[in-house]
């Protein structure tokens, strides 16, 4: 029989082992009188929207320019690293958030799109981006606060990205990625024992069926879950989780 590798922890992740979440978007305004989340990007993940109620948009910022893609019921978008986002409210906005990679964003993949002077400073960065536990108004108050520090960079770099000055947007990506270096590590063993073991797995299985051996389908079955933290203040918006292997690790900033 074809010995296949199995993901250290991860007995049973999602399909490619992706993390799963809803959100329904933020209806705070920000001071461009826009209702909507914090701006950030993601340094090694892509990150999907499937559209499953309301309207709204997504302003996205990359070498390409600004962008404001709409949303609405049944569509779909998606963005790669380094990608800024921001969430948008239009109307009882709802998506599911399919993320590359399971646990990496909880690990500090995102990274908000906060001033220069906050971003240069790891203390000043990691106090502004935590949030006190709980979902009461304490911590509401905070999200907000996030929220707003966030829009406040990101109107500046969106501003010279239209303008034609791609500088600032350069040059948050690269504060961006001196932000997170320290965290590679412990990454890259989240990569290993999820998104890699789930595809070597397949390869595995490649293999033996070309080999003729089935012995992999004999552990066939099936699991259910359903979410176990509802209304949690995310990034964009709040949130719904499941406690699923490699899909979401506890909150450490949000």
């Amino acid at each position: 029989m074809v010995s296949e590798p199995k993901p250290a922890g991860l007995a049973h992740p999602l399909p490619g082992a992706i993390g799963l979440s809803h959100l329904s978007a933020y209806d705070w305004e920000a001071a461009d009188g826009v209702c909507g989340g914090s701006p950030h990007l993601h340094l090694v993940c892509t990150e999907a929207y499937v559209v499953t109620g309301g309207r709204g948009a997504v302003q996205t910022l990359s070498p390409d320019g600004y962008r404001d893609i709409p949303l609405e019921a049944g569509s779909i978008a998606w963005f790669t690293p380094g990608t800024v986002h921001r969430m948008v409210q239009g109307g009882d906005l709802r998506i599911t958030v399919l993320m590359q990679n399971s646990g990496l964003p909880e690990a500090g993949d995102a990274v908000f799109t906060f001033p220069p002077e906050v971003l240069a400073d790891p203390g000043r960065y990691a106090a502004a981006a935590a949030l006190p536990p709980g979902t009461g108004p304490q911590t509401a108050a905070a999200a907000r606060r996030r929220r707003d520090l966030a829009v406040e960079g990101y109107l500046g770099l969106r501003e010279a990205l239209v303008a034609g000055d791609n500088g600032p947007y350069l040059e948050f990506q690269s504060a961006a990625a001196r932000n997170v270096r320290d965290k590679v590590p412990t990454w890259r063993k989240l990569w290993q024992e999820g998104a890699l073991a789930t595809a070597e797995r397949t390869g595995a299985q490649l293999d033996a069926l070309a080999a003729g051996d089935l012995g992999h389908l004999g552990e066939a079955t099936a699991h259910d879950a359903a979410p176990t933290r509802l209304g949690g203040f995310g990034m964009c918006g709040r949130r719904d989780e499941y406690a699923l292997p490699g899909t979401t690790l506890p909150y450490q900033e949000e």
